[in-house]
């Protein structure tokens, strides 16, 4: 997140409009394309996708700020496809930096590291 994060600061603002992070071994079986341009846009986790909300694998402690309490979160979002604008993943990178490291400081890894956040 915190690469991410630097790397639209850094290097892409001003050289974008959009940016996509995807697992290096990303197999597309269909078509990718301008439809799928949004300020934020995630895609449902395959292992979850017909799957009822209590069997979605947030984290349920309450002490990690990733917590999802049970009974609430509507889609569980797979870590391995996001994108959006870049002002708006700047924003979704750094929130997700920042509390990922507040978790570290009081010894609290989520269940999914990044994903969880």
């Amino acid at each position: 997140m915190e690469k991410l994060e630097k790397l639209i600061k850094n290097e892409l603002a001003g050289e974008a409009d959009y940016i996509f992070c995807l697992d290096v071994d990303t197999m597309f079986y269909g078509r990718w394309g301008a439809e799928s341009l949004g300020r934020l846009v995630g895609v449902i986790h395959p292992w979850f996708f017909d799957a009822p909300r209590g069997q979605f694998t947030y984290e349920r402690r309450p002490e990690s700020l990733a917590y999802i309490p049970a009974g609430e979160g509507d889609y569980y979002y797979a870590g391995a496809a996001f994108g959006g604008t870049l002002e708006d993943i700047h924003n979704l990178t750094k929130t997700c930096r920042e509390h990922l490291n507040i978790d570290a400081a009081n010894s609290i890894e989520a269940v999914w590291q990044e994903e969880s956040h």
